[in-house]
């Protein structure tokens, strides 16, 4: 790590460039595809070619006689019950009938389910032998619409008796009085489309199983480790002591990768059921048909206001396709997009109901920022119709309806079922200094004259959003800190890696903390379920505040230990000894170094416990063009200002800010799963599905600010993983919205794709209608 990091001081809020890069950059990275054990057998996950139907039974017999196949692993193989994922967020009864069984045994309600594992000798092997299993499968019709999936004609789940899996309501005042006094009101239909996280690395898995000793060790856990080596314990039969997952470096998570899929149990069970090492890494298609999607949305709204623009309520249903099943975390986005659509504007009266329909498409969960990308878009565009129709500058809407500081804590709309009211009261903030600070930034005023003007063939406008980011998610993270025999301190963590720069934070806090160099530092160690007790990973932005705070209290109790330690040598009270970077002193100027004091081993574990969540706040604004010949939209500008709390590295902060925003201008304009009326999905490669590469969008700008730090932990900080991408998807569509206004369009409905534009242009010239 090097003493010249020392230079700048505290390291807490420091630009460090991180630790973890060298190792990236020089190839020195470890994937699962990197791992080799003796004997390792390839793994083929053979799936369903259709939608919906009655599995009527597999011939695996072709397959199994191919050499170098050792076996064809079946539901049957897998016990009298097939075990189901367990949902880890928002467990409810009512889902039982929902859950997604690890492997098909009498029905398949997607394209990609798992029908069988192929286990042979070499991937090629057990590719081929994959073709040769035949699924013996009886058409069902399938439903891929969520409107069609709420008639309940057609049954995913016959003894559910109907399509909807959960509704949740969020409420807040009294919505019909609301109505009555509005002055103005309007109703209008959105939508947000399919798309999913797409981590640079493919999942990949690696198990084995040792009988003599009864343990199994699973390589290429990610995300929450602990709760999937409870869940796989669960499902085999074991203890959890008899497990250990082991984390490798990952190619991206937010929030996708490292739930627990159907491969997190099959690939360990076949591990153990024929006493090889197994190992499993998925192609880009196979990713793009298994991983959890997200997004898919419509939702029909509408808005009361004043005739001055003050908001008074907003009411509406919005439709969750969630795919075939309810797995994992797959209710936590109709959970947000309910409960955070009003985001930070203040609203009376609230009535939204959230329909979560199961359809036959790949099953949904969270995708950074998980329904808030969604509700801000609807609100978002509601904001804008609405100063439209009042004759109201965009700007002057929202700065007359955000929160003010005087009323924060402002909570949030009630939810139910599962409402946690103390969770989602915010915690800090002023809204309107980081809104006014982002005007200025984009220069809003300087540029009106731009709004809807034709320059060089192309149509000017820009856009403004407002947004809330909620973070650390509880109930706590744990940390250990240990002096190893040359004096330096291991820091093991319960919070886990996916890319977001961990190591290079907890250093910086770790040796804040324990007044020392980044030097005196051995290493921040999060790769295994046995380096701490207990933890709970890394996802809701959580891994700064919960596992940050949690390293911040377990090195006060660790200087405590040393003072105590180095007191008995040097024959004084604790409280006479000063520590300074790897030395202890006593009062009559005696030294110890601290390896003089690591036998026996000084070791202190500690928790941080918190039920409250952080919510960082900003806006964000853009300068866009639309070509009308073509559709294309050119971000010219987009400006992001927002508030953490406080900041522990703002170079890696402002990544990841840069980052979140390039994937919210993906699902923006191009990312798209689309699914044909058979439930086929068309998109099976990179060059079907579309992505933002860095030339794509040069000119993106984040302001970070840590003006108003949370009062609801030690570090004062605030999650800040996801607030990038919120207001991406209305920025670009109030700023679309706004160059387009001479030709009359407002879409309505994302993507806004060149293709979709240009289609809304051609029916504005013809006269056509459908400009939404």
């Amino acid at each position: 790590m090097g003493d010249a990091l020392t230079m700048t001081g505290a390291l807490v809020g420091s630009p460090i460039e991180r630790y973890e890069d060298l190792r990236f950059l020089t190839g020195r990275g470890t994937y699962v595809g990197d791992l080799h054990r003796e004997g390792v057998l390839h793994a083929v996950v053979v799936r369903s070619p259709i939608a919906h139907g009655r599995l009527r039974g597999i011939d695996a017999a072709a397959a199994r006689a191919l050499p170098g196949v050792h076996a064809v692993i079946t539901a049957a193989d897998l016990g009298p019950a097939v075990p189901l994922i367990p949902l880890r967020l928002q467990p409810m009864p009512q889902i039982a009938p929902f859950k997604q069984p690890v492997m098909a045994s009498d029905r398949v309600r997607y394209v990609g389910e798992p029908l069988a594992l192929v286990l042979a000798r070499s991937a090629a092997i057990a590719e081929d032998a994959a073709e040769r299993v035949l699924p013996d499968i009886e058409p069902l019709e399938p439903v891929v619409d969520s409107v069609a999936a709420a008639r309940d004609a057609t049954l995913l789940f016959d003894e559910a008796g109907t399509n909807r899996a959960c509704r949740y309501t969020a409420s807040r005042g009294d919505i019909e009085a609301a109505f009555r006094a509005a002055e103005y009101t309007r109703r209008e239909r959105f939508s947000t489309q399919r798309h999913t996280a797409l981590p640079m690395e493919p999942r990949g898995l690696l198990a084995h199983w040792d009988g003599e000793r009864g343990l199994l060790t699973v390589w290429g856990a990610a995300k929450v480790p602990f709760f999937n080596r409870a869940t796989v314990a669960s499902m085999l039969g074991l203890s959890a002591d008899a497990v250990e997952l082991v984390e490798n470096d990952v190619g991206g998570g937010f929030g996708a990768r490292g739930e627990f899929y159907p491969e997190d149990f099959l690939i360990p069970f076949a591990a153990r059921h024929v006493g090889h090492p197994v190992r499993w890494v998925e192609d880009r298609r196979e990713h793009l048909i298994s991983i959890n999607h997200a997004r898919e949305m419509q939702a029909e709204l509408e808005i009361a206001c004043r005739r001055d623009g003050t908001l008074l309520g907003i009411r509406g249903r919005v439709l969750v396709n969630t795919g075939a099943y309810i797995r994992s975390n797959g209710l936590t986005p109709p959970r947000n997009v309910a409960q955070f659509m009003t985001g930070p504007y203040r609203v009376p009266g609230v009535h939204i109901e959230c329909d979560t329909l199961v359809t036959n498409k790949t099953p949904c969960g969270t995708y950074r920022a998980p329904g808030r990308f969604e509700g801000s878009f609807f609100c978002e565009r509601l904001l804008d119709l609405a100063a439209l129709d009042l004759g109201i500058g965009a700007d002057e809407i929202r700065r007359r309806n955000l929160v003010r500081e005087e009323e924060i804590p402002y909570s949030l709309a009630r939810i139910a079922p599962g409402d946690n009211y103390a969770d989602t009261e915010t915690d800090s903030g002023d809204y309107h200094r980081t809104f006014e600070r982002c005007l200025a930034e984009i220069d809003w005023q300087g540029r009106q004259h731009l709004q809807g003007a034709l320059i060089d063939g192309c149509y000017h406008g820009l856009g403004i959003g407002c947004f809330i980011e909620g973070g650390a998610a509880g109930p706590k993270e744990n940390a250990r800190l240990t002096l190893q025999a040359d004096g330096r301190v291991a820091v093991n963590i319960g919070s886990s890696a996916l890319g977001q720069g961990l190591e290079t934070a907890f250093v910086q806090i770790a040796a804040d903390a324990l007044g020392v160099s980044a030097a005196r530092i051995a290493g921040v160690y999060h790769g295994s379920t046995r380096l701490v007790k207990e933890g709970f990973g890394s996802f809701h932005s959580r891994s700064v505040v919960m596992g940050g705070s949690a390293v911040l209290l377990a090195a006060s109790r660790f200087r405590a230990a040393l003072c105590a330690a180095a007191a008995l040598r040097l024959g004084c009270r604790p409280e006479q000894v000063s520590l300074g970077d790897g030395r202890a002193q006593g009062p009559g100027g005696a030294l110890l170094d601290w390896a003089e004091l690591a036998r026996p081993e000084i070791a202190v574990e500690e928790s941080f416990s918190s039920h409250k969540h952080t919510y960082a706040y900003g806006s964000a604004a853009a300068h866009v063009t639309v070509d009308p010949r073509t559709g294309r939209v050119e971000v010219l500008d987009y400006v992001i200002v927002e508030d953490f709390g406080r900041i522990i590295n703002p170079l890696m902060l402002k990544g990841q800010v840069i980052g979140s925003l390039l994937q919210g201008l993906g699902g923006t304009f191009m990312e798209h799963l689309v699914y044909d009326a058979q439930g086929q999905p068309l998109a099976g490669s990179l060059a079907d599905y579309l992505i933002p590469a860095a030339t794509d969008f040069p000119s993106l700008r984040a302001v970070v600010l840590e003006e108003r730090p949370c009062p609801n932990n030690p570090l004062g900080a605030k999650g800040g993983g996801e607030g990038g991408i919120i207001a991406v998807g209305g920025v670009i569509a109030s700023a679309v919205a706004a160059a387009l206004r001479p030709l009359g369009i407002q879409p309505l409905d994302l993507p806004l794709s060149s293709s979709r534009i240009w289609q809304l242009i051609r029916q504005a010239e013809t006269g056509a209608g459908g400009t939404r």
